[in-house]
């Protein structure tokens, strides 16, 4: 016999007691995201997207295609300050300069979320010829622990990762940090033992802002969590133009399909609920929030990807 969790998220636009599911209306893009490809030089433990040196689930992009998609943004007035490159890892994708170099020299903010390891570090001499002032790399690193941050990332991972993050600091790079709340600690504590590190390691960043260091809770599915009706905007205090799908889409290129597509969110690339189409422009439709996601991570959680 079904209960209530086993019926939530199954239709787009009632939840599992019959409410009205809450939706966002996005009015324009402004951060827009860049999927290089799902390929990443480690494995790393619960991915979201299941990166890994093996999975290519989702295709790298071409330089052309982002160009035209970035083209599209100026075109069509869509708000767009901010171009985003996430991966797998982004400098794995053989065009990723390029498109780094385009973006800048159209005036964008960009962010470029990376590992800082090896890829990173291939492409030194090109990055130091960039004008870099509006570029900024966002380092994941799982834990300021060595032993803790291999346990997600494998072994012979955290050396490396410094490697390239004192590399950023010393050639004058925008960088920031991410990292994830795991092993129960308090995101206070973290933030302090976080500091200790960057003390530690000579490099420069503020671990009490959440710009600097930005925390992302777990996102693991099989963890019940509430839907989100229209009337929980009141009851949270929470204003939904607030929410990441608002303000954001991500370009993605499925393996065997023909042209990329356009995602409402950064963290569903394979839902096809979430794919709205070949263009930006008219991904700008209602998104129903009828993912586990939607809740746990951008509504109550109050995460964003940039």
């Amino acid at each position: 016999m079904s209960n209530l969790s086993d019926n939530k998220f199954k239709d787009q636009k009632v939840t599992a007691d019959g409410s009205n599911r809450a939706f966002i209306e996005a009015r324009n893009i402004k951060t827009l995201w860049f999927n290089t490809g799902t390929l990443c030089n480690i494995e790393c433990k619960n991915c979201y997207i299941e990166s890994s040196p093996k999975n290519d689930s989702l295709a790298y992009l071409t330089f052309e295609e982002v160009k035209s998609f970035i083209d599209e943004a100026i075109d069509k007035n869509l708000g767009t300050n901010e171009i985003g490159f996430t991966g797998g890892e982004p400098f794995m994708n053989k065009d990723i300069m390029k498109m780094i170099d385009y973006s800048l020299n159209k005036n964008f903010k960009v962010l470029v979320l990376s590992n800082a390891m090896k890829p990173m570090l291939n492409r030194t001499k090109e990055l130091i010829k960039l004008n870099h002032s509006n570029l900024t790399i966002r380092v994941s690193i799982d834990h300021y622990e060595k032993e803790k941050h291999e346990e997600i990332r494998g072994k012979n991972t955290y050396d490396v990762m410094l490697q390239g993050l004192k590399w950023l600091n010393e050639n004058n790079f925008n960088y920031t940090l991410a990292t994830r709340l795991l092993w129960n600690e308090k995101e206070e504590d973290l933030r302090k033992n976080f500091g200790t590190f960057i003390k530690n390691n000579n490099l420069r960043l503020d671990t009490n802002s959440p710009k600097e260091l930005v925390t992302f809770a777990e996102m693991d599915e099989k963890i019940d969590t509430p839907e989100i009706t229209t009337s929980c905007w009141d009851i949270l205090n929470k204003d939904p133009n607030d929410v990441m799908c608002s303000w954001s889409r991500m370009v993605v290129r499925k393996k065997n399909s023909k042209n990329p597509s356009v995602i409402a969110c950064t963290l569903l690339p394979y839902a096809d609920e979430f794919d709205l189409g070949e263009t930006l422009t008219n991904s700008l439709q209602k998104i129903y929030l009828n993912h586990k996601h939607c809740s746990k991570f951008c509504v109550l959680g109050g995460s964003s990807c940039s």
